[in-house]
């Protein structure tokens, strides 16, 4: 068995292609410069840190956060839910059927258009949100004493632009 594995991976090492010098040096400033990739990493950090905060609330940081959207939304529609969170509408669809399944949100038809769905928070997804507020306030501030305030606010405020170049008509909620 080790023979088999040294020898296995021998020859993975002898079979590795060697990448030219210019691509690697493209490959290290992409990692370096590219928006995309620096802001998944900077959201799965935060993620992260705001999940610690999270735990003994029972709500992962996307279902804290979809609930937020809920509260704070004017149009109760799954379709202006989608648009104003982002995602699409089978990955909304997912995530409300979870907090559905837990009493946190209740989804129903309009009568007069089958098609339209709409989602509010229950009284006990209200309590749940309510409850979770004050770890999400902590996670805040972590995040707050590693990241420079005014750094975090010029984001802030940079990806409500984006977002907003992207759905015209969405409205960032009042801070």
């Amino acid at each position: 068995m080790y023979m088999h594995t040294m020898t296995e991976t021998f020859l993975q090492a002898k079979n590795k292609v060697e990448l030219p010098k210019t691509l690697t040096a493209d490959a290290k400033a992409m990692i370096g410069q590219c928006v995309a990739g620096r802001a998944r990493y900077l959201a799965r950090s935060a993620t992260q840190l705001l999940e610690r905060e999270l735990e003994g609330t029972g709500l992962t940081f996307p279902q804290f956060s979809l609930m937020g959207w809920i509260a704070a939304a004017k149009d109760d529609s799954i379709g202006a839910l989608a648009h104003r969170t982002g995602l699409d509408q089978s990955t909304l669809s997912r995530n409300l059927r979870v907090l559905e399944t837990q009493g946190l949100v209740e989804i129903a038809s309009v009568a007069d258009d089958q098609r339209k769905r709409l989602v509010w928070l229950t009284e006990a997804g209200a309590r749940k949100l309510e409850a979770a507020i004050p770890a999400w306030q902590r996670g805040q501030a972590a995040l707050a004493e590693k990241i420079d305030p005014r750094a975090l606010e010029q984001m802030i405020g940079d990806v409500w632009q984006l977002h907003k170049s992207r759905t015209a008509e969405v409205e960032a909620p009042d801070a």
